[in-house]
């Protein structure tokens, strides 16, 4: 039985079927070619006639033309879509005309920047250029960084290579730095939230050491199809950019299959378990001969289903070395051979992380199974465009697991196939981000005295760490003072510059396995917590906080654990804010003190509460940005009237909107904080309050704030078609926790001050 055969029957076989919430046919689109611009050197034109492309598709000619222009570009187009040769020929035409010109290609991963250089060598190569391509990462060797340094051409590197290996030492990198022509910055949808707020000031710094250097660069970005690719783009380089948003790249049809595991316990909302049900669908995709990749969401699902299709496999003829496993803690050299494997066809199924989400060339597929959504309707295209790069018809199939993000998306299909909603939020202005930028920026070269620093004047907080002794002010400009090396202590993954380091007690001598910010380790990190570390699970032995240091131990259990934290709001100021037929919004600044007190440990699959402990820490305070809804005063009465209660509205509001607003402004959930007040001392009224979890924000509930009716409508249609009766952990929380009258309260809310 082939594909297409597999496909009528899933199609007419009705106990599927119950189970499928959207059968979408994505029909095949041509390809829309262009001539190769002017600009692209003959010598490209004939390696890659030579590779049998006689010409572009239309966005990459675009973009090639935009570039010769000397015109910055964001290339936002589907995965699969030759978004490579948007910069590669522009960058190697140059530097085939000018030998001294170089390039900086900046990746979020390693993988990724491996995968790039090869294909970047392989054009090299045929051309038969000197042109050297390097990648300068944490593996490259002491020996080979001087070379890299002094006559790499294109120098290949992640963000937190070029903070804290290249940016600091900038005098060792003149030959870079004085004639930087291009800097390639891909997958930049990857840069939000705090990652993307501190790549946006590494790259204000990159841009002020390349002035000094007389050199001012044209930045090529890359991005999957969100929302805002332009403003995103344009606040992390700081640049005016151009889209290039059209596609011309061709497609097969593909088959998009939204599957919702059946209810198996409609009091608690738990459906059907996600791996057990991707087992059994992609063990029929693998019995038809289809090669697949299988996604799940942890290591440790990767290895449960890929135990699973081994042995489904070994039944149908496919030995156990060509179904393989792909994630982090693989050695490299195994990743590139399971990477060759699926793209000379010897390997017949892959179950991965999203490490082959981004755009690592593994060949053509398929199949694709998600045990899970991946997080952003940006992320699943990545992943769904894994299958179907052939001229062969492709499936793709999403399930759902039981949380409130899975079952919003399977639930909403219209959502995700429209034009994409997903808008990337990122804050460089983050006060405490933005400090430690400056800092390392003073490091690398003193400020002048009114210097703009991504253009603001910075002149009030270069005093301030005057007055800390940090920098000295001299006549016309700050110096740096301090004997420390700035880089090091800033961590790209956290707003707060103060961290917990989490120790296992069981590697030899004590192995650092990460780091966290303050406030996230309280409830995390705290003793007799379970926490989780690429899917591993730890249990924290004791919490040293006077020195910053978690000591953990790895345990394999059947629960985790959820700390509560009781949070007062202290100060508040609205920054802006607007009417509505039922209240008010508000954005603004807030301060919290904050204490975990307990914490519950519940069990997997079920999310019974199976125990409780308490937790002896000191309270923490915190200042970000929060949004507001205000209910009008009347809300609470006309709420009783019809026998509901305020208080359970709010709670099961909050868990609601806490779950549905990340969806829009492509947070993961922990990064916003939901906290409800019956009365709040600051407004007068009934609000509820949606924050940052970071020190000072990054824009999340800004961004909320522009979109709350998008929010409102998309949480009222998620709670209406919830089949829970009471309420549940996927849309209000369970009725045990919220009240039993918190699904119609919320409703009523949602609906309007009225209750229509």
């Amino acid at each position: 039985m082939n594909l297409a055969q597999l496909l009528d029957q899933l199609h007419g076989d009705p106990r599927f079927m119950r189970n499928v919430t959207r059968w979408e046919v994505i029909p095949p689109r041509q390809a829309v070619h262009a001539d190769f611009p002017d600009s692209v050197a003959p010598r490209l034109v004939e390696v890659l006639k030579a590779r049998g492309i006689e010409r572009l598709y239309s966005h990459q000619a675009e973009a090639v033309r935009l570039v010769a222009d000397g015109r910055s570009v964001v290339i936002s187009t589907s995965t699969a879509s030759g978004k490579t040769l948007c910069y590669n020929l522009p960058v190697l035409g140059t530097m085939l005309a000018e030998p001294r010109a170089r390039a900086l290609y900046l990746f979020p991963t390693k993988a990724l920047s491996q995968d790039q250089m090869h294909e970047v060598h392989g054009l090299v190569g045929d051309l038969g250029a000197d042109i050297k391509t390097y990648t300068f990462d944490g593996d490259t060797p002491g020996t080979a960084r001087k070379a890299i340094r002094s006559s790499g051409h294109i120098v290949v590197t992640n963000p937190d290579m070029l903070h804290q290996g290249i940016l600091p030492h900038h005098t060792l990198w003149v030959k870079l730095f004085e004639n930087l022509r291009y800097v390639v910055v891909d997958e930049v949808h990857q840069y939000r939230g705090v990652f993307g707020s501190h790549v946006a000031n590494v790259l204000r710094r990159l841009r002020r050491i390349a002035r000094f250097y007389g050199s001012d660069p044209v930045f090529i970005c890359c991005s999957a199809t969100i929302a805002n690719p332009l403003e995103l783009a344009e606040k992390l380089t700081g640049k005016s950019m151009v889209p290039v948003a059209g596609n011309g790249a061709p497609a097969a049809s593909k088959h998009f299959i939204f599957y919702n595991p059946p209810v198996v316990n409609s009091e608690l909302g738990i459906r059907a378990s996600v791996v057990k049900t991707a087992r059994g669908i992609a063990e029929r995709f693998l019995a038809s001969g289809s090669q697949l990749i299988v996604f799940a969401r942890s290591r440790v699902r990767v290895e449960l289903l890929l135990t699973y299709l081994q042995r489904a496999g070994r039944k149908v003829g496919i030995k156990s070395g060509q179904v393989r496993g792909y994630r982090g803690g693989y050695l490299p050299g195994e990743r590139r051979a399971i990477e060759s494997g699926l793209r000379d066809g010897s390997i017949h199924a892959v179950v991965s992380t999203n490490a082959l989400e981004l755009g690592i060339d593994i060949g053509r597929l398929d199949v694709c199974v998600m045990a899970g959504y991946a997080g952003t309707v940006a992320g699943t295209w990545q992943q769904a465009g894994r299958a179907g790069r052939r001229q062969d018809t492709s499936a793709v199939v999403l399930i759902a697991s039981s949380s409130p993000l899975d079952q919003y998306i399977i639930n909403n299909p219209d959502y995700f196939f429209g034009r994409s909603p997903e808008h990337a939020t990122v804050d460089p202005d983050n006060l405490i981000i933005l400090m430690s930028h400056l800092k390392c920026a003073a490091f690398e070269l003193p400020f002048v005295r009114d210097e703009e620093y991504g253009g603001r004047q910075v002149t009030e907080v270069l005093d301030y760490l005057v007055d800390e002794r940090v920098l000295h002010r001299g006549r016309d400009r700050y110096h740096w003072m301090a004997d420390t090396y700035p880089a090091e202590d800033v961590s790209l993954r956290s707003a707060a510059p103060d961290n917990v380091v989490i120790i296992d007690d069981d590697a030899a001598g004590g192995r650092v396995i990460g780091e966290m910010d303050l406030f996230s380790a309280q409830e995390m990190l705290h003793d007799d917590a379970i926490y989780l570390h690429g899917a591993r699970q730890f249990h924290v032995d004791h919490l040293d906080w006077d020195r910053r240091e978690a000591h953990v131990k790895p345990v394999t259990v059947d629960y985790y654990t959820d700390a509560q934290r009781k949070s007062e709001l202290k100060t508040l100021t609205a920054e802006v804010e607007k009417p509505l037929a039922d209240g008010k919004l508000a954005v603004g600044e807030i301060g919290l003190v904050a204490k975990v007190t307990v914490f519950k440990k519940i069990k997997l699959g079920t999310h019974e509460n199976v125990g409780a402990g308490r937790v002896h820490l000191p309270e923490m305070e915190m200042h970000t940005t929060s949004f507001w809804w205000e209910l009008p005063a009347e809300a609470g009465p006309a709420m009783a009237a019809e026998g509901l209660d305020l208080g359970e509205a709010l709670k099961g509001l909050a868990h609601l909107l806490g779950k549905v607003a990340p969806v829009f402004v492509m947070a993961d959930a922990s990064d916003l904080r939901a906290m409800p007040m019956v009365k709040s001392p600051f407004t007068g009224q009934p609000t509820l309050y949606i924050y940052d979890a970071f020190p000072g924000g990054v824009g999340y509930a800004r961004r909320i704030f522009d979109q709350f009716e998008d929010v409102r409508t998309a949480a009222r249609r998620h709670l209406t078609q919830c089949p829970c009766k009471t309420g549940c952990p996927s849309c209000v929380g369970a009725a045990v926790e919220t009240g039993p009258g918190a699904a119609r309260g919320a409703a009523w809310l949602l609906a309007g001050s009225s209750g229509a």
